[in-house]
């Protein structure tokens, strides 16, 4: 049986990869800030396959440390890892951007990631074995207007899968992105901070991708034969054509 760690596990795309996973008999270490949500999602999995919770902060590198050392003898071995923890805030023009918004952007999707696998990889090369999926988007091939710091966070996070896929390749580890378009998820309710109303519109007038549209394919992603890697991969619902062409109904 694999284990698979998976940060950001308590929304969106993270729980329903945990969902997937579960479903495939891949033992689960799932990570997140939000304690209750992680036991719910532990209560329900567990009739499954093996779950074990780690409640901590991608951004606190002392904290990712300490997690990934208690992780308990019969998880140590993570042969998948699933970078998903990520997060936007504000859509602003550079001009008017909020630097506090600008760190933490920075922070989760960018110093988090490489905090999450600098502490996993060492056990990955020790046994020449395992695979990382960095969650990436569509903000991390095209930028667009007012989208500035966060299409930089996700431009270093398809720079940091190349690089790591390239590091990573005599270890016989494989390396790959997911990078989504739009899905349905609480992401724009954060980008909006609490604004529903706001964070509502992006999704009407047309049909997002859902995230277990995203956790599919990651499942597909990682049950492929070992010589397979899947190095790279955008998904778009197919009212979008680009990070600013949306066919809405009118």
């Amino acid at each position: 049986m694999k284990t698979a760690l998976i940060t950001g596990a308590t929304s969106g795309i993270g729980r329903a990869t945990a969902r997937y996973f579960a479903k495939n008999n891949i033992r689960l270490i799932l990570c997140g800030r939000r304690d209750d949500r992680l036991t719910a999602l532990q209560g329900e999995l567990s009739s499954l396959t093996a779950v074990h919770t780690l409640l901590f902060d991608v951004r606190d590198k002392k904290a990712v440390d300490n997690a990934i050392a208690s992780i308990p003898k019969e998880f140590k071995n993570i042969d998948i890892l699933v970078n998903n923890a990520g997060n936007a805030h504000g859509l602003d023009p550079i001009q008017n951007g909020d630097t506090d918004d600008w760190d933490a952007m920075i922070d989760i999707n960018v110093k988090g990631l490489l905090y999450v696998s600098k502490a996993i990889i060492p056990n990955m090369i020790e046994r020449k074995s395992g695979h990382i999926i960095n969650i990436g988007s569509i903000a991390g091939k095209e930028v667009y207007p007012n989208g500035n710091v966060y299409c930089a966070s996700k431009h270093a996070v398809d720079a940091i899968n190349q690089g790591m896929r390239m590091d990573l390749n005599q270890y016989g580890i494989r390396v790959g992105a997911i990078n989504p378009g739009l899905v349905a998820t609480e992401f724009s309710e954060v980008r909006f901070k609490g604004d529903t109303e706001r964070a509502d519109t992006v999704y009407k007038g047309y049909e997002p991708l859902q995230p277990e549209d995203i956790a599919d394919v990651i499942t597909f992603v990682v049950t492929r034969p070992y010589h397979v890697n899947i190095a790279d991969l955008m998904i778009l619902p197919t009212a979008q054509a680009s990070a600013t062409m949306v066919k809405k109904d009118n």
